[in-house]
């Protein structure tokens, strides 16, 4: 990723979910990894996401659980996970050290470090937010893919609201 200007120094962070089903996926910039920033990603994917979620799953970052803690608390629920509680949604976690579990966001970070961050240049939070936004949707969201029977994201979910 290019950071140039104000930003230039600085750290972001992209938040990705993607929907199991129809692949549609939701992402948010941030300027940190924290159990803070993965509520309030949270929140803003419950709000965006057209369904209930029943389930979430993670790594095992200390932005999710303090389940590998090194220090005293690692029974006391993160912030994120006290979040997906009030919202009886339940959390999954990944085997530690296997990403491949998390194949699905995986890939869409391969495909954005090819298709999106080779790109383009961030001026601040705000552009790489507003950046990645519109990329999501316009072209993660709308691309057709093979698993999905050559259509998108956007249409299999919006096929699935139609037959409810």
């Amino acid at each position: 990723m290019t950071i140039t200007g104000d930003a230039k120094g600085k750290r972001f962070y992209q938040y990705t979910a993607i929907d199991e089903f129809s692949r549609w996926r939701f992402v948010e910039a941030f300027e940190e990894h924290s159990s803070y920033s993965s509520s309030q990603f949270l929140e803003h994917l419950i709000k965006a996401f057209p369904l209930p979620i029943e389930c979430v799953q993670t790594d095992n970052g200390q932005e999710f659980t303090k389940r590998f803690a090194s220090y005293g608390g690692c029974d006391k629920p993160t912030l994120f996970q006290v979040r997906l509680q009030q919202h009886g949604i339940r959390h999954k976690l990944i085997r530690p050290f296997t990403p491949r579990h998390n194949g699905k966001v995986e890939r869409s970070h391969r495909k954005d470090n090819e298709r999106f961050y080779a790109t383009h240049r961030f001026y601040s939070l705000e552009d790489f937010g507003r950046q990645l936004k519109i990329y999501n949707t316009r072209d993660y969201n709308r691309f057709p893919m093979r698993p999905l029977g050559w259509k998108s994201p956007a249409e299999i979910l919006k096929n699935y609201l139609r037959s409810l």
